[in-house]
């Protein structure tokens, strides 16, 4: 295990040098020579279990806190089956809730053979109810994950000395302030108890930063689909919930007239953007930055793209969904300006959207015995 302690003292060295504006290629690279402790939590959820899989793959090591509300051991099994047996010995779970600050503090350790324990490099935050919908109906337990359990992560990162913390924020930061594409610098306007929560843990993530010297940085989320997001329950996102209710014969409810947009992101972008924001050098970090595309879909167009990519198998799916009214605390139109973290962070997304929501929908079909 010599090597993870060359990880921590001499990477970032290194890595102040010579990864700004580095490529995610070879990042990758880099990252496969330099094998580091990893903390991702809510790692059997969506965005979790991608950035595990990815991690694994450069032969990273990492611990994974997750409390199984929400995210699933399938997830989980479903990243066994693609790495090696060597890879997956690499990874240690922690059944544990953020709401605990033994239980992030226990996350921070990694166990190694002769009974030691080494403390993690980086922590990458995915852990919450991400819900608009939910936390409309449940504030408070939305307060309590959100901030409460983000604070929790902080004092750990700052107890246990961590490199960088990066977090899942949210576009539902913006709100519906005028103008388009939203930059990071711009006002901020919250419609939901969730977008909130998102808004108050970049505040503290700023003072831990002053304060204590944490270095963290946030990722605001713009719309992110692909495999293993799961279909289910009342607070589906649209893609996967929508192709579920295609492949079951339900009617599809668009809210609104249809022509609300949004800035539909990859997985891949996302697991991505975490990773760069974790390695890039001090003179990267500033605070926030969107991961989208820059690229806008509206909601009628996202209809006809999965539609399209089912018909085949499909040929019931009517041509047009259901309308209902605009639902309390959705944004009309959102898209990502992602100039800074091009720039600042060698962001480079693959915006095809067309081909990943057609690979997405053949995961659905091929599995959707089990989801």
């Amino acid at each position: 295990m010599q090597e993870l302690f060359c990880f921590r003292n001499d990477f970032q060295l290194h890595s102040a040098r010579s990864i700004f504006m580095i490529t995610y290629p070879d990042l990758q690279s880099r990252l496969l020579d330099k094998p580091g402790i990893w903390l991702v939590t809510g790692v059997a959820g969506f965005i979790g279990s991608h950035l595990l899989e990815a991690l694994l793959q450069m032969d990273q090591h990492v611990i994974g806190l997750d409390n199984l509300s929400t995210g699933r051991r399938d997830n989980l099994d479903s990243v066994h089956a693609l790495v090696t047996e060597q890879q997956w010995s690499r990874f240690q779970f922690r059944h544990g809730d953020i709401s605990s600050l033994d239980d992030c503090r226990h996350a921070m350790m990694f166990s190694i053979d002769s009974g030691e324990t080494l403390l993690a490099d980086y922590v990458l935050h995915q852990a919450a109810l991400c819900s608009v919908a939910r936390s409309i109906e449940e504030p408070t337990l939305t307060n309590d994950y959100n901030i409460n359990g983000f604070l929790n992560i902080l004092v750990a990162a700052r107890d246990a000395g961590v490199k960088r913390l990066v977090y899942a924020s949210s576009s539902a930061v913006y709100g519906d302030t005028p103008g388009l594409p939203k930059e990071e610098n711009g006002k901020l306007r919250p419609l939901s108890p969730y977008a909130i929560t998102k808004y108050v843990d970049e505040l503290y993530a700023d003072v831990f930063a002053k304060l204590f010297h944490v270095k963290s940085v946030g990722l605001r989320y713009f719309n992110i689909f692909g495999v293993r997001q799961d279909p289910q329950g009342a607070y589906a996102a649209v893609i996967p919930k929508w192709i579920d209710s295609m492949i079951s014969a339900n009617p599809v409810t668009i809210f609104g007239d249809g022509e609300t947009s949004r800035d539909f992101c990859h997985v891949s972008n996302v697991v991505q953007a975490n990773l760069l924001a974790a390695c890039a050098p001090d003179s990267a970090y500033e605070g926030t930055y969107n991961v989208g595309t820059g690229r806008s879909t509206t909601l009628n167009q996202l209809y006809g793209y999965i539609r399209n990519s089912i018909i085949n198998e499909f040929p019931y799916i009517p041509a047009e969904p259901h309308y209902t009214d605009f639902r309390t605390g959705d944004i009309r139109h959102s898209l990502a300006n992602i100039a800074k973290a091009r720039e600042q962070l060698g962001y480079m997304p693959d915006d095809g959207l067309s081909s990943q929501l057609s690979e997405t929908v053949h995961w659905y079909l091929s599995c959707r015995e089990h989801l």
